[in-house]
């Protein structure tokens, strides 16, 4: 079973362990709520619109893991907002545990293309952008192949690579291989920043031009 065929085994396996994951994680996300507030202060939650199969637009949540952005401050980098509770927070992936609300609601799926930004979405490729096919996934093939130490065009190469052949084999290998990218924190960051430099679109990532804003910035 795979492609197509998998999707609705796909969506029940999610939602059921989505929900068991929530309940199991309640207490540990009641924990990290409270020392989200002391340490980073209001909202404890982290909210972005972010675009789903087919492109549709969903709202991703997690927790905060920045300091908000003092209005009166001159410069304000994400250097300088990620303190180093949230850059361990980043780092076990604990950040996601309220994701599993997207997982169970059918935004997102357990594995699949990382959601990114909605402004990314008139940049693609038409190859690119066949990662909207499928459900975007708290992880993914790209996540377990360096997570953001992966180049744009390699990402999107890997995400289109698990669009054709996803499968319930492939899904566990992933599931399985991003145990040991959490526990070793590899790949947290891009080498020389703390987030993933922004995609400006397929022409300019082969020539290697950095953007600024992160793809997960929260």
């Amino acid at each position: 079973m795979r492609g197509r065929s998998y999707d609705p085994l796909k969506r029940l396996t999610d939602a059921l362990a989505a929900a068991v994951l929530l309940v199991l994680t309640l207490p540990l996300q009641a924990v990290i709520g409270v020392l989200v507030r002391r340490r980073l202060g209001s909202p404890v939650l982290f909210r972005q619109p972010r675009p789903g199969k087919d492109g549709r637009v969903f709202e991703l949540v997690k927790f905060r893991s920045m300091l908000p952005v003092d209005a009166d401050a001159d410069v304000v980098t994400d250097e300088q907002r990620l303190t180093p509770f949230g850059a361990r927070l980043r780092s076990t992936s604990l950040d996601e545990l309220p994701t599993l609300w997207n997982v169970l609601r059918g935004d997102m799926s357990l594995v699949g293309p990382r959601p990114l930004l909605v402004q990314y979405l008139d940049r693609y490729s038409p190859e690119q952008r066949r990662r909207h096919e499928v459900r975007p996934g708290m992880t993914g093939l790209a996540q377990v192949r360096g997570r953001n130490e992966v180049a744009w065009e390699e990402r999107f190469r890997l995400d289109v690579e698990y669009v054709d052949n996803r499968s319930p084999l492939l899904d566990l290998k992933i599931m399985a291989a991003t145990l040991g990218t959490v526990l070793g924190r590899r790949g947290v960051s891009e080498s020389g920043g703390v987030t993933m430099t922004e995609f400006r679109g397929a022409e300019r990532a082969r020539a290697g031009r950095p953007g600024g804003l992160s793809s997960d910035a929260s």
